[in-house]
């Protein structure tokens, strides 16, 4: 006896609707460790992802550069080895300038300053970043960055010939100015560069100076307040698209929830951890008018540089930012 081709189709269709979809698990790379308030709050957004879809979507996390180190991680979403990560903003600033004005000495030094410039930046290299396949989700910025350093800097002079970490390419251009000598050092990597001499000073926020607990190895931090640098979350968009559109709309929600939550934390750590840092043993010291005048000297230097050499992307937020 054979099977009426309608029956079986009937039944094969009445056992797909009743099957549900399979659940998709995207990993996701970050740099920073989980004491981090950036890794928090990721680890919170992916939670917010997984109930907002019922679970049809999941995120699982890889902190401090566990599953793909720090410098690779935005390839490795354009390419589609992972399909989202986080990563320093500014780090592409050698891709072009839109990405690393945020981190220009003294050009955006609050948080007010920060959300002024993120609203100029985010349309522009929302359009660069498109043109490698890639979406952002949100931006979170770190607390301003102070300097740490082993013995007490008064003046820029009390800088030259340190080792000097930097994580992008302003701060490389900003150290060498002061007359110090830039060391590439990620964050997991601190501790160890400090230990064994190869890094003898730091600009970074009070975040990252407590978690890695800066007074095993630096004595002095003194808050700049620099410049507000911030993280950002992006997506393949190809992976993104090719999700139904109600978990598109989950998972952008989940992400405005995290911009939002990560900023208020960024704010809150400003104080706790330069307590923190106290609280250890580091004197914190507030920047001599000679420091802070000599370091501004530095910031205009730079402006003065990178007005000269800047895309017409990256000015278009300078300008749109100096409004």
């Amino acid at each position: 006896m054979t099977f009426p081709r309608a029956a079986f189709a009937a039944v094969a269709i009445a056992v797909g609707l009743a099957t549900p979809a399979l659940a998709e698990d995207w990993n996701m790379p970050t740099p920073y460790p989980d004491a981090t308030f950036h890794t928090q709050n990721i680890r919170e957004f992916a939670e917010d992802v997984a109930e907002k879809t019922n679970g049809e979507l999941t995120i699982t996390v890889h902190s401090a550069s566990s599953l793909i180190k720090h410098g690779e991680i935005k390839n490795a979403v354009r390419s589609g080895q992972v399909p989202i990560g986080e990563f320093f903003l500014s780090t592409l600033a050698n891709e072009d300038a839109a990405f690393g004005v945020d981190s220009e000495p003294f050009v955006a030094t609050s948080y007010e300053d920060a959300e002024k410039m993120w609203q100029a930046q985010k349309p522009v290299i929302t359009k660069l970043l498109e043109k490698q396949r890639l979406m952002p989700l949100f931006s979170v910025p770190w607390p301003p960055q102070g300097l740490y350093t082993t013995t007490e800097i008064k003046s820029v002079d009390d800088l030259k010939g340190l080792k000097f970490r930097a994580y992008n390419a302003p701060l490389e251009k900003f150290a060498s100015i002061a007359g110090a000598a830039p060391v590439q050092v990620e964050v997991p990597e601190i501790p160890q560069a400090f230990s064994v001499g190869a890094v003898e000073a730091m600009m970074t926020s009070p975040s990252t100076g407590a978690n890695g607990k800066a007074w095993d190895y630096v004595s002095y931090y003194s808050p700049i307040n620099a410049w507000v640098p911030k993280n950002i979350v992006v997506v393949n968009k190809a992976a993104f698209e090719a999700l139904d559109e109600e978990t598109r709309n989950a998972v952008m929600a989940a992400a405005e929830a995290a911009e939002a939550r990560g900023w208020e934390m960024s704010k809150k750590e400003t104080d706790a951890k330069t307590q923190e840092l106290k609280d250890n043993g580091m004197t914190v010291v507030e920047p001599s008018a000679e420091l802070v005048d000599g370091l501004k000297e530095i910031g205009a230097q730079m402006q003065e540089s990178w007005n000269a050499e800047a895309s017409e992307e990256a000015k278009a937020i300078m300008n749109e930012y100096n409004q």
